[in-house]
């Protein structure tokens, strides 16, 4: 089996040196008012106080959901998880590769999905056992509750490919680590791993290989390590496995339970008052009236609409020059997260709100194991349109060690597009033709093109869709530029 490339770790840790050619957009700063003198004071309509509790309240439910967004991410994913029967300390998963049905944030359909929900509250330590890549190969990160990576695991992570018993610790842990394990510190009792169990191909033979390696991960308390029970899998494959954000009222019960399921971490204690004048306070019941609930409608509204704005903006500083991919995470926050936000001043809450809309899941150091690039539009700067047809020309000798691919969502949620029979395609896709000169054209649009289905990725008329292009076991050839991914060119 082919391994994630190692040697290019340190290009990849300093996304900088690729990434940071990019400095993030940031609306125009507000021109300054003129100065208010005392009469314009006394002509000026005065509010009564109603009014400015009102103004007050919405401006802090706008900003509880951008700051908040991580930690509801989590949640809707942990709910999604309750649904389908699972529980703390138990692994959901696919047994074959997902669908639309996986209606997470962007999640890739082309590897065997494991997502282990860990809770140290109760059973203290937790062990998260990955096996070494010899039948297979895990790429993935153990994360918080707020999404932020404690590690990575499987070539690309710690354990190098050799496998690892991951100790994850609950808060003001003092307890000395036992000898033999990866000890990650948290700030948080709850928790999960994204874990991808890598595919030889995408024949059925190699996804039931890439199941059936997967099933040994193991996840336990470390007061049960003398005597491992076996580990609870839990399969989502025909669920529907719904995680996207819900911008109303909805949002603010989520927000709320994870207040009340965890402590407010030293970064986060400003938010205490804010979020206790909407009516979200530890150890009190959340009993929004009708009054407030109509509030929290309209702020997650606006919330959503700047998010959007703020979205489009992330694909204004191109990976190419002159091109439409971005890669989608800004500077700031990528090292924020590979820092558990360490820069005393810096806490980039507004690039991760926007990030946390449209994704799930952080790598501590980006790039190693996986890379991304997302476009929203075409080659003409359009936006890309679900009911046209477009092409993307795949050049020959793409720089992995493993596959790449190129799946497509609805614009609207950032899910795979609904009741579709698949969303992607990749470089291990059966059946899929290529060009005399290697390259491999993938097509997008409502109908199947005439090289085949196999080259061909679904979408729906009457909405847009986005695409985000995967690059799993990345090499120099995609950071130094010296291959390039084309832009996506509408067809006739």
């Amino acid at each position: 089996m082919k391994r994630v490339a190692t040697s290019y770790f340190a290009l990849a840790l300093t996304l900088g040196s690729v990434a940071c050619q990019r400095q993030e957009t940031q609306p125009p700063a507000p021109s300054r008012p003129a100065a208010t003198t005392q009469s314009d004071r006394k002509a000026a309509p005065e509010l009564a106080p109603e009014q400015i509790t009102q103004r007050t309240i919405h401006r802090r439910a706008v900003e509880a959901v951008n700051w908040g967004m991580p930690a509801v991410n989590f949640d809707l994913m942990y709910q999604a998880m309750v649904k389908v029967g699972g529980r703390d300390n138990q692994i959901v998963y696919w047994s074959r590769l997902p669908d639309w049905k996986n209606q997470t944030l962007t999640p890739n359909p082309d590897s065997i999905y494991l997502m282990p929900f860990f809770n140290t509250k109760d059973v203290g330590p937790v062990v998260l056992e990955i096996p070494p890549a010899d039948e297979g190969s895990i790429t993935g990160s153990i994360m918080d509750c707020w999404q932020t990576a404690l590690e990575d695991v499987g070539p690309a992570g710690v354990d190098k490919g050799k496998g690892g018993k991951y100790l994850i610790l609950p808060p003001h842990h003092k307890d000395p680590v036992p000898a033999g394990y990866i000890a990650l510190a948290s700030g948080n009792y709850q928790g999960y791993a994204l874990l991808r169990s890598i595919l030889e191909s995408g024949s059925e033979e190699d996804v039931a290989k890439a199941v059936a390696y997967a099933k040994r991960i193991k996840l336990y308390p470390l007061s049960q390590a003398a005597n491992p029970p076996g580990t609870t899998f839990v399969d989502a494959i025909d669920a529907v496995f719904d995680a996207t954000i819900p911008y109303d009222r909805r949002f603010f019960t989520s927000l709320d339970r994870m207040i009340q399921t965890e402590p407010f971490l030293e970064r986060d204690k400003a938010m205490i008052d804010p979020l206790r004048s909407i009516g979200i306070h530890k150890g009190i019941p959340f009993t929004p009236d009708a009054q407030l609930q109509a509030t929290f409608d309209a702020a997650a509204k606006e919330a959503h609409d700047w998010i959007e704005a703020r979205y489009v903006t992330l694909f204004s500083q191109p990976y190419y020059e002159g091109a439409q991919w971005a890669v989608p995470v800004q500077p700031e926050l990528s090292k924020g997260l590979q820092s558990n936000y360490a820069d005393p001043d810096s806490y980039p809450i507004d690039p991760r709100g926007v990030t946390y809309a449209y994704a799930f899941f952080s790598a501590k150091h980006f790039g190693a194991g996986q890379y991304y690039l997302m476009t929203i539009k075409d080659k003409q700067g359009r936006f890309l349109d679900g009911g046209k047809t477009y092409r993307l020309s795949v050049p020959a000798n793409a720089p992995v060690t493993q596959y790449w691919s190129a799946t497509a969502y609805d614009r609207a949620t950032h899910a795979l597009i609904r009741d579709l029979p698949w969303s992607s395609r990749s470089s291990q896709t059966p059946g899929s033709k290529k060009n005399a000169d290697g390259s491999v054209d993938v097509y997008f649009g409502p109908k199947a093109p005439a090289v085949g289905e196999a080259n061909w990725v679904p979408t729906k008329p009457n909405g847009q869709f986005e695409v985000l292009a995967r690059f799993y076991g990345p090499e120099k050839p995609l950071y130094d530029k010296t291959w390039k991914l084309p832009d996506i060119e509408e067809v006739p």
